[in-house]
């Protein structure tokens, strides 16, 4: 087993175990069994899936709920083109990528210090390990419902924002890696508190985009590698 698919697979533990709350809060507004699956089978995409119900549970319209969760996951878009950039799949296989091009996925093919096997390897390993551990334990939260309590009790979700974390923190050894989480996270909090839940982590990414347009814009009119 390579660096890359340990690091893939570790990620989709922590990441797939709070399939669990997803599934327990997905009943308690109001979804089916078979519908809170089907969100998770289909969506894929933890912040759009905890949006959705979070519209439908306030008795928002189905609608509403899309919209929030569409709005979601655009980073997702995002995540697709430069994924297939840099793995370069085969037509067949552009479907099933994209389905699984989530935020874990793309940052551990992009941990992978331009190693392309590598990062082929942990894309794989942790999109696909997510998405079975995230489908299964939707549906053992979904049927157990409010007999496993408040999944937040369990840390689960302090699980997956550390493993998130620690694919982060070898970016930080640079300095200009360093900066730009320093950007980013001030405008997330600036903006936080006058957009809507979601909508300031999608300006972070915004800003990031720009950063490294405007880096690559100086460093080819300076001549230099971007």
């Amino acid at each position: 087993m390579t660096p890359a698919v340990r690091m893939g697979l570790s990620i989709a533990a922590a990441t797939g175990l709070y399939g669990l709350s997803f599934g327990a809060l997905g009943v308690g507004a109001g979804l089916s069994v078979w519908q809170t699956c089907a969100l998770s089978l289909l969506m894929f995409t933890g912040g759009s899936q905890f949006g959705f119900i979070g519209v439908v549970g306030a008795g928002g319209s189905t609608v509403t709920a899309l919209s929030t969760a569409a709005l979601l996951g655009v980073r997702n878009a995002l995540y697709g083109i430069q994924m297939n950039a840099l793995l370069k799949p085969p037509w067949p296989l552009r479907p099933l990528q994209a389905h699984v091009t989530i935020d874990e996925s793309t940052a551990t093919a992009v941990a992978q210090e331009g190693d392309a096997d590598e990062t082929r390897r942990g894309f794989w390993a942790a999109g696909l390990g997510i998405y079975v551990l995230w489908n299964c334990f939707t549906l053992v939260g979904a049927l157990l419902g409010d007999a496993i309590g408040d999944p937040g009790t369990y840390g689960l979700d302090g699980a997956a924002v550390a493993g998130f974390l620690g694919l982060l923190w070898p970016r930080l050894r640079h300095r200009d890696g360093r900066a730009v989480a320093v950007v980013c996270a001030l405008a997330t909090v600036l903006a936080t508190p006058a957009l809507p839940s979601g909508l300031p982590i999608i300006l972070a990414a915004a800003v990031a985009l720009v950063i490294a347009l405007a880096t690559r814009r100086r460093a080819g009119a300076q001549g230099e590698p971007a």
